[in-house]
């Protein structure tokens, strides 16, 4: 009895057991971790040909290795999402350089293929949010859950509506209304700009699709109470309010005028 605590009792057991422990850690937390959303990487060659396109139009402000000059943020970690969404917008390359990153359509410079590729290098360079599978993009989700998510989280910038807002310094929440469900559901995974993140956390992907589904609605439902004066409420309510019935009141004034004389 007495060797036989002796040798549990031996530096080395010690040393053994903790080399067990971590060893059965490791081997639990593999099969149980959650996989990271950017995990995936593309073939060989597309890492190549989006190796070469960031080199070319990238490099110069995100630098050679995508980890940020001078003003310009590191690329590394942000995921394939991120890309796809600020490239397939026109937002970037940055063509004219301001306060805020403008969507422009007509500044969309790559294929779809090129942007996969392009979001699939900065991808392999860190792990990061995925670009979102089109079962959460497509339509289908419940329009009522999503108006009431689109308030309590994204009216505050976005307006009711979804038809944008300004913001301090210069920059503004963007109008909606013409956003593809990839780039809505792409932008709360990533929070570009002044926006902030909704990952799956906050917000499910079901949330999510949810949402998308609501601004949809909103864009296609017609208006009952005539013509929406671009769903910008009191503003445009105003203008038209001085514009036309001011107009009108004074024109009446002028014609009663005249009849009396």
């Amino acid at each position: 009895m007495s060797s036989l605590a002796a040798q549990r009792r031996h530096p080395a057991s010690i040393v053994l057991v903790l080399l067990l422990g971590l060893v059965i850690t490791g081997g639990l937390y593999a099969l149980l971790a959650p996989s990271s959303a950017g995990a995936a990487v593309g073939s060989s060659s597309d890492l190549k040909s989006g190796k070469s396109l960031f080199l070319a139009n990238c490099a110069t402000c995100h630098g050679v290795n995508a980890d940020g000059r001078e003003n310009n943020p590191s690329l590394v970690g942000v995921g394939a999402a991120a890309v796809d969404f600020q490239v397939s917008s026109g937002r970037m390359p940055l063509s004219n350089p301001s306060v805020q990153a403008a969507r422009n359509s007509s500044n969309v410079q790559f294929t779809s293929t090129q942007i996969k590729q392009l979001a699939e290098y900065v991808a392999s360079l860190g792990a990061g949010p995925a670009i979102p599978s089109s079962k959460y993009t497509s339509l289908g989700g419940n329009i009522a859950k999503g108006g009431e998510l689109f308030r309590v989280n994204c009216a505050m910038c976005h307006n009711f509506a979804g038809s944008g807002g300004a913001l301090t310094r210069g920059k503004y929440a963007p109008n909606l209304m013409d956003v593809s469900g990839k780039q809505m559901y792409e932008a709360m995974l990533t929070g570009p700009q002044s926006m902030p993140v909704f990952n799956d956390t906050n917000l499910s992907p079901q949330d999510k699709k949810d949402v998308i589904a609501y601004l949809k609605n909103v864009k296609n439902e017609p208006s009952q109470g005539g013509h929406t004066l671009g769903n910008l409420g009191p503003v445009t309510e105003g203008m038209f309010a001085w514009t036309i019935g001011i107009g009108l009141l004074i024109g009446a004034a002028v014609w009663l005028g005249r009849k009396a004389a």
